[in-house]
């Protein structure tokens, strides 16, 4: 039997573990920040540095007011969440109740922190997605609707309990739940968006916009990389016996390993296809073996998670290849990454996790996708048709950082 001396240890330890796991996953915004400032052109880089510090203040406080309780307040099993605000009984104070039964033993602050900056993570992946043509505040209103309504209610499905969990869905960390619904919005927008001037031309030609600063965008994946620890990591929620302690650091390890496989994967497709090591690749590579691996870095062996990895590498070569002929413009390869990334990891949860049904994990992420793209399809139409979703081509022209931000990034270096 469990001393009740040691509760009081481990609720500390607990809550200070998910605490410390979300400042890394919060980390993940610069790493976002840097990788999309790198990977769009010089003239909308204050825009797009903007989006991502706004959009985690926006994710912050519409999670507070709305999502945490639609996600995490329905009945199980259920379809609908509950509305609700997080007001009161924000602290798991009962050390005896928290140590014992299914009740969390850290504090519910701690969780709330902590699912914030998930929510935060999903909504930054479709800002590199529309970068470069499309209206900030189209964006930042897209963001209130995203945070506050879309993510939480399909993470209801999942982690709050609802229909897919009572199925025997798994995403340990979010490969669907983050990754995949952050993916399926960035789709909707762009194809309402369209593609950036002068990336399609008239006899079908693709023709490549090269990112400014390709140091800050490897700079970005690696600050990702970092962050992922804290991401899947943390999702294990406890650290304080030693069961959960060898737990997560075997998701660490595992971790490391997905997103190495993956680079290196992406490395010698690249090679293979362009004769050249692409650089963009090998960065996507590695964020999409670490997309990959997050369904369920807990129970693969070490070679199995670099193996998954590694499909994850290149899977995300073969789709920015597959949206570029379909006139798909993702200027840094973000549908990709989290789509196919996302997709492959839920699918291979069986491979590793004997609980899993391989026929579940499908019906999850067909029923993530449909949720999520076609509400997004909505939310989009319905800014369009209020403010417009797309800068003006003498805008767009001259860069996005001008006409909305008033400012550049790099004022000694722009041609005037």
């Amino acid at each position: 039997m469990e001393s009740t001396a040691l509760i009081p240890l481990q609720y500390a330890l607990d809550t200070f573990y998910i605490l410390i796991c979300g400042a890394l996953v919060m980390l993940m915004a610069s790493g976002f920040a840097m990788l999309e400032a790198g990977l769009v052109r010089a003239k909308n880089t204050t825009e797009i540095l903007a989006k991502n510090v706004v959009l985690y203040a926006l994710a912050s406080v519409m999670y507070l007011m709305i999502g945490y309780y639609l996600m995490y307040s329905g009945a199980a099993g259920g379809v609908l969440p509950h509305f609700g605000f997080l007001i009161g009984d924000e602290h798991a104070r009962d050390l005896v109740a928290a140590g014992g039964g299914d009740a969390p033993g850290y504090s519910k602050r701690a969780d709330f922190f902590f699912q914030v900056v998930f929510a935060a993570t999903c909504m930054s992946i479709i800002s590199g997605a529309v970068a470069e043509r499309m209206r900030l505040w189209a964006f930042l209103a897209f963001a209130v609707v995203m945070c506050g309504v879309i993510y939480p209610i399909e993470g209801y499905w999942t982690w709050g309990g609802g229909f897919l969990k009572h199925l025997g869905f798994k995403d340990f960390a979010g490969s669907g739940v983050v990754h995949l619904a952050g993916a399926s919005a960035a789709l909707a927008g762009v194809i309402l968006l369209g593609a950036r001037k002068g990336k399609y031309g008239n006899q079908g030609q693709i023709n490549a916009i090269p990112g400014a600063n390709l140091p800050l965008a490897a700079l970005g994946t690696l600050i990702l990389w970092v962050g992922w620890f804290g991401f899947n990591g943390g999702s294990q929620l406890k650290v304080s016996s030693i069961e959960d302690a060898n737990t997560v650091a075997t998701v660490f390890a595992n971790t490391n390993l997905a997103a190495s496989g993956g680079l290196l994967a992406a490395l010698v497709v690249a090679r293979i296809l362009f004769g050249k090591a692409d650089l963009t690749m090998i960065l996507n590579g590695a964020l999409a073996g670490l997309v990959s691996i997050t369904a369920e870095p807990a129970t693969p062996s070490a070679l199995q998670a670099t193996l998954i990895g590694a499909v994850g590498g290149v899977l995300v070569v073969f789709s920015i290849l597959m949206l570029e002929r379909l006139r798909i413009d993702d200027p840094v390869g973000a549908i990709s990454v989290h789509g196919a990334g996302g997709i492959w990891g839920l699918l291979a949860v069986p491979l590793t996790n004997s609980s899993a049904s391989l026929s579940v994990q499908m019906l999850g992420a067909a029923c993530i996708f449909a949720w999520v793209f076609v509400a997004s399809l909505l939310g989009w139409g319905l800014i369009q048709l209020v403010m417009g979703l797309r800068v003006s081509e003498e805008d767009e022209y001259e860069g996005v950082d001008i006409a909305e931000c008033g400012m550049e990034a790099y004022p000694e270096f722009t041609r005037k």
